[in-house]
């Protein structure tokens, strides 16, 4: 019977040794991408004037309901425009099928706050950050942006943002006790290896491009 037990002690050593590799990995991209944008994270008063200000989709409720944190990501992006800081907003988040549509939930939230039509562009095809970036990039036209989202997931947007080449800064929502921190900050720590992954590594495409929509012109133009 001991002749089993030298091969299993070896095998949960190896599996061990493994787990620790990975959480050590886990631990070093974190940190990196965390160290690689914390200079770009800014104050609302200090944020430079940018072409767009970027707010990240999130969940909506059915009916076109804004959830809170989407509600406190529009929140600051509308008090970024009308505190002069960008000429357009850029609302950009999951519009996958007719029964659920974050982009236009956003833009109504908006509009109706007084912003004009024209100065709110739709990203319908923002189904991730990545793809929410790159898009900004190449379908949009922008060049320089103010990201708007919570602070446990600004280090990965402005990461993936500035590994894109676009001139990004964050002007974060704080971090509310209402949300589940304890699975965002564990989501997130997952995303950020994703992230660098995606961007370092596998330099990926997003699931749709498109014609180019320049965020100078009128966003009345990505209505749908």
């Amino acid at each position: 019977m001991s002749r089993y037990r030298k091969p299993l002690c070896i095998t949960l050593a190896a599996l061990l040794a493994l787990g620790a590799g990975a959480a050590g990995g886990v631990l070093a991209i974190n940190a990196h991408v965390r160290a690689q944008a914390a200079p770009y994270f800014v104050a609302a008063e200090t944020a430079p004037v940018c072409d767009a200000i970027l707010v990240l989709g999130s969940m909506v409720y059915r009916g076109g309901t804004p959830s809170p944190i989407l509600t406190d990501r529009l929140e600051h992006g509308l008090a970024l425009y009308r505190a002069g800081k960008a000429p357009k907003l850029l609302v950009s988040g999951d519009h996958g099928t007719a029964e659920y549509d974050e982009a236009n939930a956003m833009r109504d939230w908006l509009v109706a706050r007084g912003v004009p039509p024209e100065d709110v562009f739709m990203d319908h095809a923002g189904f991730n950050t990545y793809d929410s970036m790159y898009r900004a990039r190449d379908v949009f036209a922008v060049k320089t942006m103010l990201v708007v989202t919570q602070e446990f997931h600004m280090s990965r947007s402005l990461y993936i943002a500035r590994a894109l080449g676009l001139e990004a800064y964050g002007v974060a929502a704080p971090d509310l006790a209402l949300y589940n921190m304890r699975y965002n900050n564990l989501r997130e720590a997952l995303a950020r290896v994703k992230s660098f992954l995606e961007t370092d590594v596998l330099h990926r495409k997003p699931k749709y491009l498109g014609d180019v929509i320049p965020i100078s012109g009128d966003g009345r133009a990505t209505e749908g």
